[in-house]
Protein backbone atom coordinates (compact mmCIF):
# COMPACT_ATOMS: atom_id res chain seq x y z
CA UNK A 1 0.00 0.00 0.00
CA UNK A 2 1.43 3.05 -1.28
CA UNK A 3 0.68 6.38 0.41
CA UNK A 4 0.08 9.12 -2.24
CA UNK A 5 0.23 13.01 -1.32
CA UNK A 6 -2.45 15.20 -3.16
CA UNK A 7 -1.90 19.09 -2.90
CA UNK A 8 -5.00 20.75 -4.09
CA UNK A 9 -6.97 18.12 -2.40
CA UNK A 10 -9.92 19.70 -2.69
CA UNK A 11 -9.88 20.34 -6.16
CA UNK A 12 -12.26 18.32 -8.88
CA UNK A 13 -9.88 16.18 -10.32
CA UNK A 14 -7.91 15.30 -6.93
CA UNK A 15 -11.15 14.10 -5.62
CA UNK A 16 -11.91 12.11 -8.30
CA UNK A 17 -7.79 10.75 -7.42
CA UNK A 18 -8.81 9.83 -3.92
CA UNK A 19 -11.98 7.63 -5.20
CA UNK A 20 -9.56 6.01 -7.52
CA UNK A 21 -6.69 5.84 -5.25
CA UNK A 22 -8.92 4.10 -2.61
CA UNK A 23 -10.43 1.84 -4.78
CA UNK A 24 -7.05 0.78 -6.34
CA UNK A 25 -5.39 0.10 -2.59
CA UNK A 26 -3.51 3.18 -2.12
CA UNK A 27 -4.12 5.87 0.52
CA UNK A 28 -4.29 9.05 -0.76
CA UNK A 29 -3.08 11.98 1.69
CA UNK A 30 -5.50 15.09 0.96
CA UNK A 31 -3.44 18.46 1.66
CA UNK A 32 -5.76 20.86 2.05
CA UNK A 33 -6.29 24.33 3.36
CA UNK A 34 -9.78 24.24 5.38
CA UNK A 35 -10.41 21.86 8.21
CA UNK A 36 -14.24 22.05 7.59
CA UNK A 37 -12.84 19.47 4.55
CA UNK A 38 -11.91 16.55 6.32
CA UNK A 39 -15.27 15.07 6.74
CA UNK A 40 -15.97 15.27 3.16
CA UNK A 41 -12.62 13.54 1.90
CA UNK A 42 -12.19 10.90 4.62
CA UNK A 43 -15.58 9.95 3.60
CA UNK A 44 -14.29 9.25 0.18
CA UNK A 45 -10.95 7.40 1.51
CA UNK A 46 -8.78 10.11 1.89
CA UNK A 47 -5.83 11.14 5.21
CA UNK A 48 -6.56 14.22 5.78
CA UNK A 49 -4.11 17.17 6.43
CA UNK A 50 -3.87 20.63 6.65
CA UNK A 51 -1.51 22.82 4.43
CA UNK A 52 -2.03 26.19 3.19
CA UNK A 53 -0.33 26.30 -0.16
CA UNK A 54 -0.34 30.15 -0.35
CA UNK A 55 0.98 31.09 3.49
CA UNK A 56 3.06 27.82 4.01
CA UNK A 57 6.90 27.07 2.57
CA UNK A 58 8.81 24.36 1.77
CA UNK A 59 9.61 22.94 5.30
CA UNK A 60 5.73 22.57 5.43
CA UNK A 61 5.27 20.88 2.75
CA UNK A 62 7.79 18.67 3.53
CA UNK A 63 6.43 18.15 7.00
CA UNK A 64 2.45 17.45 5.56
CA UNK A 65 4.42 14.70 2.43
CA UNK A 66 5.70 12.77 5.62
CA UNK A 67 5.13 8.78 5.10
CA UNK A 68 4.47 9.70 1.10
CA UNK A 69 5.93 7.71 -1.17
CA UNK A 70 4.89 10.37 -4.23
CA UNK A 71 3.44 13.62 -4.55
CA UNK A 72 0.58 14.91 -7.20
CA UNK A 73 0.10 17.89 -7.94
CA UNK A 74 -3.38 18.97 -8.60
CA UNK A 75 -4.11 22.59 -7.30
CA UNK A 76 -5.30 25.84 -9.35
CA UNK A 77 -5.80 29.13 -8.31
CA UNK A 78 -9.33 29.10 -9.27
CA UNK A 79 -11.32 30.74 -12.46
CA UNK A 80 -12.17 33.84 -10.09
CA UNK A 81 -10.06 36.07 -12.25
CA UNK A 82 -7.53 36.76 -9.98
CA UNK A 83 -4.00 36.80 -11.80
CA UNK A 84 -2.00 37.21 -8.18
CA UNK A 85 -3.35 33.42 -7.35
CA UNK A 86 -2.07 32.49 -10.83
CA UNK A 87 1.16 32.74 -9.18
CA UNK A 88 1.14 31.71 -5.90
CA UNK A 89 -0.56 28.97 -6.13
CA UNK A 90 -0.24 27.17 -9.88
CA UNK A 91 3.39 28.71 -9.95
CA UNK A 92 4.84 29.04 -6.33
CA UNK A 93 2.46 25.96 -4.98
CA UNK A 94 4.42 23.66 -7.45
CA UNK A 95 7.59 24.92 -6.55
CA UNK A 96 7.52 24.96 -3.17
CA UNK A 97 6.04 21.04 -3.41
CA UNK A 98 8.85 19.99 -5.88
CA UNK A 99 11.23 21.70 -2.93
CA UNK A 100 9.11 20.00 -0.41
CA UNK A 101 9.12 16.29 -2.37
CA UNK A 102 12.98 16.67 -2.42
CA UNK A 103 13.53 18.00 1.29
CA UNK A 104 10.96 14.85 2.32
CA UNK A 105 13.09 12.34 0.24
CA UNK A 106 9.96 11.61 -2.33
CA UNK A 107 11.36 10.70 -5.46
CA UNK A 108 8.16 10.70 -7.56
CA UNK A 109 6.07 13.42 -8.69
CA UNK A 110 3.23 13.35 -11.06
CA UNK A 111 1.79 17.28 -12.03
CA UNK A 112 -1.59 17.92 -13.49
CA UNK A 113 -1.17 21.01 -16.08
CA UNK A 114 -2.77 22.59 -19.35
CA UNK A 115 -2.58 21.59 -23.23
CA UNK A 116 -0.42 23.99 -25.12
CA UNK A 117 1.27 25.80 -22.38
CA UNK A 118 4.44 26.12 -24.12
CA UNK A 119 3.01 27.77 -27.49
CA UNK A 120 3.11 31.58 -27.80
CA UNK A 121 0.10 33.20 -26.36
CA UNK A 122 -1.53 36.36 -28.91
CA UNK A 123 -0.68 40.07 -28.09
CA UNK A 124 -4.28 40.60 -27.40
CA UNK A 125 -4.44 37.33 -25.13
CA UNK A 126 -6.16 38.22 -22.06
CA UNK A 127 -4.22 38.78 -18.98
CA UNK A 128 -5.69 36.11 -16.23
CA UNK A 129 -5.44 33.73 -19.52
CA UNK A 130 -1.59 34.67 -19.85
CA UNK A 131 -0.68 34.74 -16.03
CA UNK A 132 -2.43 30.84 -15.51
CA UNK A 133 -0.65 29.94 -19.05
CA UNK A 134 2.78 31.27 -18.10
CA UNK A 135 2.20 29.75 -14.29
CA UNK A 136 1.98 26.82 -15.68
CA UNK A 137 4.64 27.08 -18.25
CA UNK A 138 7.11 27.51 -15.90
CA UNK A 139 5.87 24.75 -13.25
CA UNK A 140 6.49 22.19 -15.96
CA UNK A 141 9.88 23.49 -16.64
CA UNK A 142 10.82 23.57 -12.68
CA UNK A 143 9.89 20.17 -12.68
CA UNK A 144 11.46 19.15 -15.73
CA UNK A 145 14.47 20.68 -14.31
CA UNK A 146 14.39 19.09 -10.76
CA UNK A 147 15.94 15.70 -9.71
CA UNK A 148 12.59 14.32 -9.26
CA UNK A 149 11.35 11.07 -11.30
CA UNK A 150 8.27 13.48 -12.54
CA UNK A 151 5.21 13.10 -14.88
CA UNK A 152 3.19 16.22 -16.04
CA UNK A 153 -0.31 15.04 -17.81
CA UNK A 154 -1.64 18.36 -19.56
CA UNK A 155 -5.71 17.47 -20.11
CA UNK A 156 -7.15 19.73 -22.38
CA UNK A 157 -10.83 21.01 -21.43
CA UNK A 158 -12.11 19.46 -18.68
CA UNK A 159 -15.40 18.18 -17.72
CA UNK A 160 -17.32 17.01 -15.33
CA UNK A 161 -19.11 14.30 -17.35
CA UNK A 162 -18.96 10.63 -16.42
CA UNK A 163 -15.75 8.21 -16.44
CA UNK A 164 -15.36 6.70 -19.80
CA UNK A 165 -12.32 4.88 -19.55
CA UNK A 166 -10.81 5.52 -22.30
CA UNK A 167 -8.61 8.76 -23.55
CA UNK A 168 -6.43 9.82 -26.24
CA UNK A 169 -2.89 10.23 -24.51
CA UNK A 170 0.31 11.12 -26.25
CA UNK A 171 2.83 14.01 -26.29
CA UNK A 172 0.89 16.17 -28.94
CA UNK A 173 -2.97 15.44 -29.30
CA UNK A 174 -5.53 17.76 -30.99
CA UNK A 175 -7.22 20.00 -28.58
CA UNK A 176 -10.60 18.29 -27.31
CA UNK A 177 -12.12 17.88 -23.95
CA UNK A 178 -11.45 15.07 -20.74
CA UNK A 179 -13.20 14.18 -18.15
CA UNK A 180 -12.02 14.83 -14.71
CA UNK A 181 -13.04 11.32 -13.72
CA UNK A 182 -10.41 10.07 -16.67
CA UNK A 183 -8.11 12.53 -16.26
CA UNK A 184 -7.73 10.89 -12.02
CA UNK A 185 -7.73 7.58 -13.96
CA UNK A 186 -4.71 8.53 -15.95
CA UNK A 187 -2.87 10.22 -12.85
CA UNK A 188 -3.49 6.86 -11.18
CA UNK A 189 -2.14 4.86 -13.83
CA UNK A 190 1.13 6.79 -14.55
CA UNK A 191 2.23 6.22 -10.35
CA UNK A 192 1.66 2.60 -10.74
CA UNK A 193 3.59 2.85 -14.31
CA UNK A 194 7.17 3.17 -13.74
CA UNK A 195 7.51 3.77 -17.78
CA UNK A 196 5.41 7.01 -17.30
CA UNK A 197 8.87 8.80 -15.93
CA UNK A 198 10.18 11.24 -17.47
CA UNK A 199 6.96 11.82 -19.98
CA UNK A 200 5.16 14.78 -20.63
CA UNK A 201 1.48 13.81 -22.25
CA UNK A 202 -1.48 15.68 -23.79
CA UNK A 203 -4.49 14.07 -22.89
CA UNK A 204 -8.24 14.44 -24.58
CA UNK A 205 -10.72 12.04 -24.49
CA UNK A 206 -10.62 9.09 -27.05
CA UNK A 207 -10.81 5.10 -27.52
CA UNK A 208 -7.92 3.63 -26.22
CA UNK A 209 -8.29 2.28 -22.59
CA UNK A 210 -6.71 4.42 -19.14
CA UNK A 211 -4.41 1.42 -19.09
CA UNK A 212 -3.01 0.91 -22.74
CA UNK A 213 -2.99 4.29 -23.18
CA UNK A 214 -0.45 5.17 -20.85
CA UNK A 215 1.36 1.52 -21.54
CA UNK A 216 1.51 2.60 -25.11
CA UNK A 217 2.25 6.35 -25.33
Amino acid sequence: MTQIAIVGGHGKVAQQLITTLSASGHTPVALVRKEEYREELESQGAVVRLLDIEAQEAADYAAAFEGCQAVVFAAGGGADGNIERKRTVDLEGSLKSIAGAERAGIRRFVQVSAMGVDQPLPDDTEDVWRAYVEAKRDADAALRESGLAWTIIRPGALTDDPATGSVTLAESVDRGEVTRADVAAVLAACLDDDASVGKQWELVGGSTPVADAVASA
